[in-house]
């Protein structure tokens, strides 16, 4: 009998090791020294560019792939860059809270049901710029990946 080695396609459901290093090499996501990572492949887990590369990969496969500027997470976006009060800051969580550049900070989201981070970029007298960008948008990222099986 001759088994047909399968195919990632849209709706598969992967079981894969991966890694998404930054422009720097450092790992981002590294499932290899863990469980392999299981998704299901249009879902949304992974970035559309990452998932256009997934597609006809053979079960077994083991490659990498390097991601243009902007290509995985998106380009930065300047409407991204907001200023928030810190007295709103203080109602929405320690009012005794100290920030400093670079801090993330979580807010809720307008239904309060998830969170959204933004990097602390300036510190006003009573406000702060937080950057709302994916922190590797606008970046190369390498994706490198295992698939292991595909159902």
């Amino acid at each position: 009998m001759n088994h047909a080695v399968k195919q990632v396609q849209h709706g598969s459901f992967l079981t894969l090791h991966y890694r998404l290093s930054g422009p720097d090499g450092a790992d981002i996501i590294n499932t290899f020294a863990d469980k392999p990572a299981t998704l299901s492949l249009g879902s949304g887990e992974l970035a559309p560019a990452v998932e256009a590369r997934l597609m006809g990969l053979a079960e077994g496969t083991r490659t990498s792939f390097e991601l243009a500027a902007g290509e995985a997470f998106g380009h930065r976006n300047p409407d991204m860059l907001q200023r928030v009060k810190l007295t709103l800051l203080h109602q929405l969580g320690d009012p005794d809270e100290k920030y400093s550049l670079g801090d993330v900070v979580q807010f809720p989201t307008p239904d309060g049901q998830g969170a959204y981070a933004g990097v602390v970029r300036e510190v006003g007298s009573d406000w702060l710029l937080f950057d709302f960008n994916h922190p590797l948008a606008g970046q190369p990222v390498t994706f490198e990946v295992h698939v292991i099986g595909v159902l």
